[in-house]
């Protein structure tokens, strides 16, 4: 099974970022008086829009509330996330071996660009993907296959050239939408039988296995 670009979430499918999300979220909470929430809570609205999460775990619908949490969010995660954030062990050597076997790279996330550019420098990979497309790429986020098909159409891919690889329902949504395969690492909050509701060629215990799923 051989293709010609694998595009990635970022958030736990290529690294952890846990203390700079939930310290983040925590200290927007605190901002705004709001009760803070354990790293598990917070951590299952990871791939979820800041939005999105933020009504997940609070119930809060107000618009102006909503944003004003974005703001401190980001104030705070400019500060401490990209210098916080941990590359998983096998996820510098599968891009170098994606790259060395000749297939395109891709992220494809709802975090910022700009973060993924920093994280992605700090950690002296940046030279190993070929597109990233971040949050304020986009109009619509993921699920919607936006993103995915701005990724995929810079890099001039055909569509069933194409594997997308992340570690939330969302994520395979976002596949679903595109028309483009899916592989999941469980390596999120997302088990197995949860990701077996959608369309997905392989369940990965990590980046290490996809070697043998496209025989690289």
């Amino acid at each position: 099974m051989k293709y010609s670009t694998v595009i990635f979430d970022f958030d736990y499918t290529l690294a952890d970022a846990t203390y700079g999300i939930v310290s983040s979220f925590n200290h927007a909470f605190s901002r705004l008086g709001i009760p803070g929430h354990d790293c598990e809570s917070i951590k299952r609205t990871v791939g979820l829009p800041l939005d999105e999460a933020f009504v997940q775990l609070t119930g809060h619908k107000d618009e102006a509330l909503i944003n004003c949490f974005k703001t401190l969010f980001r104030e705070k995660a400019d500060e401490i996330m990209s210098k916080n954030t941990r590359l998983f062990e096998d996820t510098a050597g599968t891009l170098q071996r994606l790259k060395y076997n000749g297939i395109y790279t891709g992220i494809v996330t709802t975090k910022y660009h700009y973060r993924i550019d920093e994280t992605l420098n700090i950690h002296g990979i940046s030279h190993l993907v070929d597109v990233i497309v971040g949050g304020e790429d986009v109009k619509v986020p993921k699920p919607s296959p936006e993103g995915l098909l701005l990724a995929i159409g810079s890099l001039n891919s055909k569509m069933n050239d194409v594997l997308y690889i992340g570690d939330s329902l969302v994520d395979a949504k976002t596949a679903l939408a595109a028309n483009v395969d899916f592989a999941a690492v469980t390596t999120g909050t997302t088990n197995e039988k949860e990701f077996l509701q959608y369309p997905c060629i392989k369940v990965l215990n990590n980046l290490s296995e996809l070697k043998e799923l496209i025989k690289i």
